[in-house]
């Protein structure tokens, strides 16, 4: 007979014993990871991206200084939302009023409003392709759109708006550069720990997975994998990747309970 649980517990995702492994830049991994372990699970960090802020340029300068002249103002993840806040603070004692920001994702979008800025984002989904669905970023004639974003990006969100009439500015604020890692604490990590689970929240570091551990492919491709977006997914497919999940969302509490479930349901 099932131990009854105290009222509250029942719902509340469970993995103990599972093995996480976590690869998401730094300091969300170590973030995540402490939800994970609140949830049971026995957890690694091994980012895979690095992120280094640029320095500021004369153009990006030029930018900060016509902010006023913007009407959108849209950041592709919080460590860009953070950057461009940053940046803006150095030019503007007070935020000019009239802009409309965007987050892609619930994560960047709190990123503004902890600074009092209310973010546009889509009732549902946290990609690129969601935010493109809000009304406001329909029909852009003439709209000025500063894109804060790293240094090499997806150019979807500027192809589509610039299709839309819209004048595109690229703000450019980190590049991502892919970790070095021992032989031996790749082999600790995939032949010792042997993680049941990886969270690796991006296409590109799918690829630094798959281009860490080729010893460890048969065993890798195998094993619960969590991608972003279908996008994602259907890259991962390609690269010999056979267990992916796409969770409910991308926030950590969601990722914990969206591989409880997944996890529970091939018991």
């Amino acid at each position: 007979m099932a131990t009854p649980q105290p009222d509250g517990q029942q719902d509340r995702p469970n993995l103990i014993g599972r093995r996480v492994l976590i690869c998401r830049p730094e300091p969300e991994a170590s973030r995540l990871a402490e939800a994970f372990r609140a949830a049971g699970a026995e957890c690694r960090t091994m980012p895979l991206l690095v992120r280094e802020p640029l320095p500021e340029t004369p153009e990006q300068r030029t930018l900060l200084q016509e902010l006023d002249n913007f009407s959108h103002v849209i950041a592709v993840s919080p460590f860009a939302a953070n950057l461009l806040l940053d940046h803006i603070d150095n030019w503007w004692p007070q935020i000019p009023l009239g802009l409309q920001w965007y987050g892609v994702g619930s994560g960047t979008s709190s990123v503004f409003a902890r600074h009092g800025l209310k973010a546009r984002q889509p009732k549902q989904g946290w990609t690129s392709e969601a935010l493109l669905e809000l009304p406001s970023l329909q029909s852009l004639a003439g709209d000025k759109v500063l894109l804060a974003r790293g240094e090499q990006g997806r150019e979807l969100i500027r192809q589509t708006l610039e299709q839309r009439g819209a004048k595109v500015s690229v703000m450019p604020l980190y590049r991502r550069a892919q970790p070095y890692y021992p032989p031996e604490q790749v082999d600790e990590i995939f032949g010792d720990f042997r993680p049941e689970v990886v969270i690796a929240l991006s296409g590109e570091t799918l690829n630094n997975l798959n281009a860490l551990a080729p010893d460890y492919h048969a065993s890798l491709h195998r094993i619960l994998v969590v991608v972003p977006a279908e996008r994602v997914a259907r890259q991962a497919e390609e690269s010999g990747f056979q267990n992916l999940m796409v969770p409910d969302g991308l926030d950590d509490q969601n990722l914990v309970i969206s591989v409880a479930s997944t996890l529970a349901a091939k018991r």
